[in-house]
């Protein structure tokens, strides 16, 4: 990647930064202003009325940049694709919103997550491969759109769910967006790093409204926008070269490995009560509140955990496969005991 684009993906990450900073004072007083406020209920933690839709600052910087980067560079494919991206963003932000505001039913928010994965496919952000630690990579053929579709619903919920705690969601947004950033650079891939920059610069500035005790929460105008942005990272190859390269799902997938493996559970546990859609308060950062620990303190494991599932992921691009495939079979091992031990002394809490 050239010096110059390096420095415009610096650019984006710099005014992203700045910029959430200085704002969300502004969205915070506007979001006491038109009722954009998360009331305490029997599933929530926090027990006061907070301002929400968060995302509403770092969503629209987001797409400002997308749009205005993309149509400097019109002329370039990575160009375009910000320009769709930007453009696919606009509804799903109004959606978020008006989420946030009147909190709509779990199928309606399904329905637009799919609508909005297939606006997606449609701009080229497309899952044509997977991804094989042990040899070569599947080509998915006619089932790219059906895998699109499920990738994307499923990074927008699994960030949609662990967003319960203070801080949470956007502490491993950072951590995944620095990895998906090393893992860019080193593959040259334009587009995915200007992505990860905005994401990262954005988030960071946020969590200093966003860490516990929270004076706003991202709600799910900045869950949904982040969960799009990591999954168009995921897809973001074709976009600025040809063939494989480590830019796949298994990098993302490896470093997501906390609110995905949660986003599991909850999808079965929820099967198990009749609907998928039934909200519950029955996640891991739960259980470890039910057992004495702080917002904070949890937060900081999580953080921890995530960048060692991070430091995984880059070795499974800058490493031989099969060796980090080990290593993460263990690792995983590790996680799925520790969530079930906490999972159990937690229900006894």
């Amino acid at each position: 990647m050239s010096g110059s684009l390096s420095l415009e993906a610096l650019f984006a990450l710099v005014i992203a930064f700045f910029g959430t900073r200085w704002l969300t004072p502004l969205n915070i007083r506007l979001a006491g202003r038109y009722n954009l406020l998360a009331q305490p209920n029997d599933r929530s933690i926090h027990t006061y009325p907070t301002p929400t839709a968060g995302g509403i600052t770092f969503g629209i910087l987001g797409i400002i940049l997308q749009l205005g980067i993309g149509l400097m560079n019109y002329r370039q494919s990575y160009g375009i694709y910000l320009i769709r991206l930007g453009l696919i963003s606009i509804p799903l932000l109004l959606f978020g919103i008006l989420d946030d505001r009147y909190q709509s039913r779990a199928r309606y928010k399904l329905l637009w997550q799919v609508i909005t994965a297939l606006l997606m496919f449609w701009a080229g952000y497309r899952v044509t491969y997977l991804t094989n630690p042990v040899g070569d990579n599947f080509p998915l053929g006619w089932m790219s759109l059906p895998m699109t579709i499920f990738w994307f619903v499923l990074m927008m919920n699994a960030i949609n769910l662990i967003d319960g705690l203070d801080g949470l969601a956007s502490g491993i947004t950072c951590i995944v967006s620095v990895v998906l950033a090393t893992i860019a650079l080193r593959e040259g891939n334009v587009l995915a790093v200007i992505l990860a920059g905005i994401l990262f610069g954005s988030n960071l500035a946020f969590l200093k409204y966003n860490f516990s005790p929270a004076t706003i929460f991202m709600g799910d105008t900045g869950s949904l926008i982040i969960g799009l942005n990591l999954a168009a990272i995921s897809t973001a190859g074709n976009a600025s070269y040809k063939g494989l390269t480590a830019m796949t799902l298994m990098v993302p997938f490896i470093a997501l490995a906390i609110p995905l493996l949660d986003t599991a559970l909850a999808f079965f546990r929820r099967i198990g009560t009749g609907s998928i859609f039934r909200a519950d308060k029955a996640h891991i950062h739960h259980y470890l509140l039910a057992l004495g620990l702080s917002q904070k303190t949890i937060a900081l494991i999580t953080y921890f955990v995530t960048s060692l599932f991070g430091l995984a992921a880059l070795g499974f691009s800058f490493s031989p496969h099969k060796v980090v495939f080990s290593t993460l079979v263990v690792l995983m091992a590790v996680l799925i005991i520790l969530a079930y031990f906490i999972m159990h002394k937690g229900r006894k809490s």
